[in-house]
């Protein structure tokens, strides 16, 4: 039986960055030590593995209860083909495309990276107004085949999420 996964609760986010167009708020981060050696194994076992990212935009009111304007929820997967010798990393915000790559450094950036969300649209916002963005990322419990459930019960260790993380800022 493999250990308990002591790395996956260091789990982080990091880069956080929210920044406009002339059309639209953007937003930006990156997830930090998201796969210990226990997730890459099991990625390169053929099991794919889902990060989702929560993201809530508030319009923040003092004495009153905080607006909730946007909440988002984007997924990365990723699974590995073993025959090709490939990482398959689809991103739901990137219109759930395929990004095919060798490399699984590669692979790991594409599945820990959000960069250019669209959170909302600036005509929504008010000049002036404060605002708050709170982000977190967890890695989807497995769907496995039945007859693994069996074999791989350690994988219900397999599950991580980080704190939330809150930006706040004036538009």
């Amino acid at each position: 039986m493999l250990p308990p996964l002591s790395h996956a609760q260091d789990a982080s986010l990091t880069n956080i960055i929210v920044t406009n167009t002339r059309d639209d708020l953007l937003f930006y981060l990156t997830v930090r030590n998201a796969f210990p050696p226990e997730i890459e194994e099991t990625i390169h076992s053929g099991v794919p593995a889902t990060f989702s990212f929560l993201i809530n935009l508030q319009l923040v009111r003092g004495f009153w209860v905080d607006k909730e304007l946007n909440e988002i929820t984007v997924t990365h997967t990723i699974k590995y083909d073993s025959l090709k010798k490939e990482y398959m990393v689809t991103r739901s915000w990137d219109g759930d495309r395929p990004h095919v790559v060798k490399s699984f450094d590669e692979a790991k950036k594409l599945m820990s990276e959000i960069d250019s969300l669209s959170i909302v649209s600036l005509s929504e916002l008010e000049k002036g107004r404060q605002y708050q963005i709170r982000a977190k990322a967890k890695l989807s419990k497995l769907t496995l085949p039945f007859y693994l459930h069996y074999i791989l019960f350690f994988m219900s260790l397999w599950d991580f999420e980080t704190d939330w993380y809150t930006i706040d800022f004036i538009y």
